[in-house]
């Protein structure tokens, strides 16, 4: 009977005691960044970082216009395995969360056991039975159990953005390397027509010396044009080559097992950047999201080593029969029971509930200086891309002009030669200037392609809903 009464007080004064105590550690403040009104290289203004990396952005690659380019997007986002890395590592966060939340709750265990027993000579040997059902609990008195939820919980949110800048990055790499890969298509187009151009003049050369028109030199600079127009049509094939095996391994497949068909009147799409960028879509960029949330989670481990500062309590109840017979093993009077509470407080351990505090302390400081950094250099990474998007589609109308003024150079140096009025030496200088220029163009295509997928990356991926 006394210990019933002390064992039914005991409940509601541990309530009391619960009641009156309060979570430790800091409350968490998202980092102050020190950030720049306005874009230096666009027109739209910053506002406080609210990650939004899990707003819907949409297929950012559709702005190209590009089936093929869509289709290999879609396998990156499936079969990428630096994606499938990363997708395994949301997966043991989210089990992380699920270990430290199932903290909170009490451990019930059932045990059963029989054991016989039994001695040498004539003593009898004896059987006994037992089964027992118990648990045991610990209050998160000061939030350190709540606080390594939420760590967690904030560690899963950084794997989560973790996972949608694996697949921005790889997404990003297949649409620079396809852009590239077509871009060498055209090139290749082109470097064909010079070619047969080329043998044309060759055989126009050797006619006329064989005339004794023209010296055997104007034939030697004929065959060295064609040679290292050739010569060049075999490194584009060798870089091609390097291009379609990146791009299969980024869509998850051997490079012997794809290949992708050559499109010389490939036609270049190019979105429209607009002229207001906000800043406000760097909130969509899952690696800042990931900073932020990985400051959050370092915030929390203050709190949890703080937590050792003051006693653990420990719950633990258990009710148990036991018995010499299964059959009497489910009397009244076999019922054992117990309850019991224990407090446990570290008296000295040498500085070292101190050291972890301040070490936590420190990684949150670093935790928040990467934070900083982050937002920062993806400022950095938007100036970047808006004046190279700015000077590519300055600098394309100018590659226009050179490629067509080249062109007609070449064309009526051709015919001044045809008629005796030129050397073949101002021949092959301006074909090779022509060529560099038309090569030239359809690079700076290919580069404005290019920097409008690094603009896409750096906001997070696009413009959409502006």
């Amino acid at each position: 009977m006394h210990q019933c009464f002390r064992a039914s007080i005991l409940v509601p004064v541990l309530a009391l005691a619960l009641a009156g105590c309060a979570a430790v550690g800091p409350t968490y403040q998202r980092p102050g960044v020190d950030t720049p009104v306005a874009f230096k290289e666009g027109q739209g203004a910053w506002v406080p970082a609210t990650p939004a990396d899990t707003l819907e952005r949409g297929p950012w690659w559709a702005l190209f216009g590009d089936p093929v380019l869509g289709a290999l997007a879609e396998r990156v986002a499936v079969d990428n395995q630096t994606v499938a890395q990363a997708v395994a590592g949301y997966a043991q966060a989210r089990a992380l969360t699920a270990q430290q939340r199932a903290s909170l709750f009490p451990q019930v265990n059932l045990n059963l056991g029989a054991n016989r027993r039994g001695a040498g000579g004539d003593t009898p040997s004896s059987s006994s039975y037992q089964v027992s059902i118990g648990g045991s609990w610990e209050p998160d008195v000061w939030g350190r159990l709540g606080r390594g939820v939420d760590a967690a919980r904030a560690g899963e949110q950084a794997s989560a953005a973790d996972l949608a800048a694996a697949r921005l990055s790889a997404q990003g790499e297949l649409a620079a390397d396809y852009f590239g890969l077509r871009g060498l298509d055209a090139q290749r187009s082109l470097l064909t027509e010079t070619i047969a151009g080329y043998q044309r003049n060759l055989q126009i050369t050797q006619n006329r010396y064989s005339a004794g028109i023209v010296a055997r030199t104007d034939v030697l600079q004929a065959q060295t044009a064609l040679a290292n127009a050739q010569a060049d049509a075999l490194t584009l094939e060798r870089q091609r080559a390097q291009l379609e095996h990146a791009i299969a391994v980024l869509v998850g497949v051997a490079p012997a097992s794809f290949s992708l068909a050559a499109s010389p009147a490939w036609a270049i799409d190019l979105p429209a950047v607009p002229v207001t960028v906000p800043s406000t879509l760097l909130q969509r960029r899952p690696d800042i999201a990931a900073a932020e949330r990985r400051v959050a989670s370092a915030n929390e481990q203050i709190g949890i080593a703080q937590a050792a500062y003051y006693p653990s309590l420990a719950l633990s109840g258990s009710a148990g029969l036991g018995a010499a017979t299964i059959g009497e093993l489910f009397n009244a009077s076999s019922l054992v029971w117990s309850l019991g509470a224990s407090l446990a407080q570290a008296i000295f351990n040498g500085g070292l509930t101190g050291a972890r505090v301040e070490a936590a302390r420190a990684s949150a400081e670093a935790a928040a200086a990467r934070y900083r950094q982050t937002v920062l250099a993806a400022f950095e990474a938007v100036e970047d891309q808006l004046v190279a998007s700015r000077v590519l589609q300055q600098q394309l109308s100018l590659r226009e002009q050179a490629s067509q003024a080249a062109t007609l150079v070449e064309q009526q140096v051709l015919n001044r030669y045809t008629a005796g009025q030129v050397s073949y030496t101002e021949v092959i200088t301006a074909q090779t200037t022509a060529l560099n220029a038309r090569r030239a163009l359809v690079q700076q295509q290919s580069d404005r392609q290019t920097a409008a997928v690094a603009l896409i990356q750096v906001l997070g991926g696009g413009w959409s809903g502006l």
